[in-house]
């Protein structure tokens, strides 16, 4: 395993992230159990998760799945970077979500509990919340830091401006703001390379993609699909998106081919080439995922091949506002 910091702080976090959202839903106590320590037998410290993960009618069952792991005890709890998300609501009841003072001081202790552990990591922010101020967020972030339950903040889904934002109130704090920023990144969704990945350059932040393959489209599809394995191509969604884009697809399946890669560790790999990039998020459902996505570690993509995808794949033009102005 190849390791970094996270952003620019000097907490180590592997190469891969270990996301945990199919815990409960799709994968079962006993496999996220195995997927877990498979991860840490290969060297994955880095875990992702949250709060509202769990599956319909039953939020917050991932986190105790994970929680009943780091039960077992084996230095399990020791060896993992844990980061947790809150904003959703977790009830029908006001306050019960967003990032209130109330809320963060609530989910956060909830989360405690379902993971089993005094301190949280990384606790993220999932959404922006429009209605709160941000002197009331770092306030209740500073209370939770000096108690020692969080260690590192982050954000997920922010726009460059939110970052902003965000980092210059901390800095009116004196605090060290936001340490990384999880965004859906991947060859087919590149928006952030606008003004969220320059934002998170520039303040130091950490980018951990969420959805690296785009829900299996990026991940050999097209040959899955003459082998007849299902999974995510079997999503109504991703279908169609796939007749949208099939020949870019095929394209892109053709340059994996040749240089006798996999697709979907071709695609994580292109991700860790991004300079803003700390470690993209991989969802195993097998322990044979989790050492295939090891591969992405070793593939070098040299300019001609990145060139080579930018025209596939071509994203929004670079850094705004060069990227839409003269």
């Amino acid at each position: 395993m190849k390791y970094t910091h996270l952003g620019r702080t000097g907490l180590s976090v592997s190469k891969l992230c270990l996301g945990t959202m199919n815990f409960g839903p799709q994968t079962n106590e006993a496999e996220a159990f195995e997927i877990m320590d498979h991860a840490h037998e290969v060297g994955i410290n880095f875990f992702d998760t949250a709060n509202f993960y769990g599956g319909p009618g039953n939020p917050g069952y991932t986190e105790t799945i994970i929680g009943n792991w780091f039960a077992k005890g084996g230095q399990r709890r020791h060896k993992t970077v844990i980061g947790t998300k809150l904003y959703t609501a977790m009830g029908d009841w006001p306050n019960d979500g967003k990032l209130s003072a109330l809320n963060i001081r609530r989910a956060c202790d909830a989360s405690l509990k379902r993971l089993q552990t005094d301190y949280i990591d990384l606790y993220q922010m999932h959404h922006i919340d429009r209605r709160t101020p941000w002197d009331e967020i770092w306030e209740a972030m500073d209370v939770l830091r000096q108690q020692g339950k969080i260690i590192y903040v982050g954000s997920s889904n922010f726009a460059g401006w939110h970052i902003a934002q965000g980092q210059e109130a901390a800095r009116r704090r004196n605090l060290s703001g936001l340490a990384s920023e999880q965004s859906i990144y991947n060859l087919l969704e590149r928006t952030v390379e606008l003004e969220v990945l320059p934002a998170a350059e520039h303040y130091g932040l950490g980018v951990i993609p969420w959805s690296p393959l785009q829900t299996g489209l990026l991940g050999g599809i097209l040959k899955k699909q003459k082998l007849g394995v299902t999974g995510r191509s079997a999503v109504k969604s991703t279908n169609e998106r796939l007749e949208r884009i099939r020949p870019t697809i095929q394209a892109w399946e053709d340059f994996c081919e040749k240089r006798d890669e996999d697709p979907a560790d071709t695609a994580l790999a292109w991700l860790l080439h991004q300079s803003a990039v700390t470690a993209p998020i991989i969802g195993p459902r097998t322990l044979a995922q989790i050492d295939g996505s090891l591969r992405a570690l070793d593939i070098k993509l040299d300019a001609a091949a990145l060139a080579e995808l930018d025209v596939m794949f071509p994203g929004p033009g670079g850094k705004a506002p060069e990227a839409y102005a003269w």
